[in-house]
């Protein structure tokens, strides 16, 4: 029974293309209404987040979540972490950093439903603390603000601060950024 469920899902999957993906998600992110928002009442707002349990962590800026039944590659917006390949300092440092704040939890994805060129989605993550681990990222000194990508000033000001105060990968004096290693 286990071997067939197996079977079926995985015939599911492989039948899954980056196109679905982006339906299934324009569905599940859709607007409501005005009608759908009134609730006895009280406006409420459909979050527009998508709720996926962490079940990988490919590295500090890149997780596999479980959307449904759907895995999704997530590639974290605004930050960029040392490379695990080419054994970059805190490539894996960052990883475990990641594995910390969210792996088997349950997290929401705030996405535009944009896809990088390696067909990972791309969006910010809040573990079930509600936390925004992207920042978090940064905040620990496990990542840059990749402001090739992201004009959110935000991620400047927490790099600034894990300089001054020489957290993480600023421990070293010279630190590669993962664009200029790679």
């Amino acid at each position: 029974m286990i071997k067939f469920s197996l079977i079926v899902l995985l015939i599911q999957l492989s039948n899954c293309s980056e196109r679905n993906i982006v339906k299934q998600l324009e569905n599940d992110l859709a607007p409501l209404s005005i009608e759908e928002k009134r609730v006895e009442n009280k406006e409420r707002i459909k979050p527009q987040y998508l709720e996926a349990k962490i079940i990988r962590i490919l590295d500090g800026d890149t997780v596999e979540v479980l959307y449904g039944e759907l895995p999704i590659k997530l590639r974290l917006a605004h930050i960029d972490c040392p490379e695990k390949r080419g054994k970059q300092p805190f490539g894996n440092k960052a990883k475990l950093a990641l594995s910390d704040l969210c792996f088997g939890q349950m997290v929401q994805i705030d996405s535009d439903k944009k896809f990088d060129r390696n067909g990972r989605l791309i969006g910010v993550i809040f573990n079930a603390d509600g936390l925004n681990l992207n920042k978090e990222m940064v905040r620990l000194g496990m990542a840059w603000h990749y402001k090739k990508y992201s004009d959110d000033m935000s991620y400047d000001l927490l790099e600034k601060e894990a300089r001054k105060n020489k957290v993480g990968l600023w421990i070293d004096p010279n630190p590669i950024a993962p664009w200029a290693f790679r």
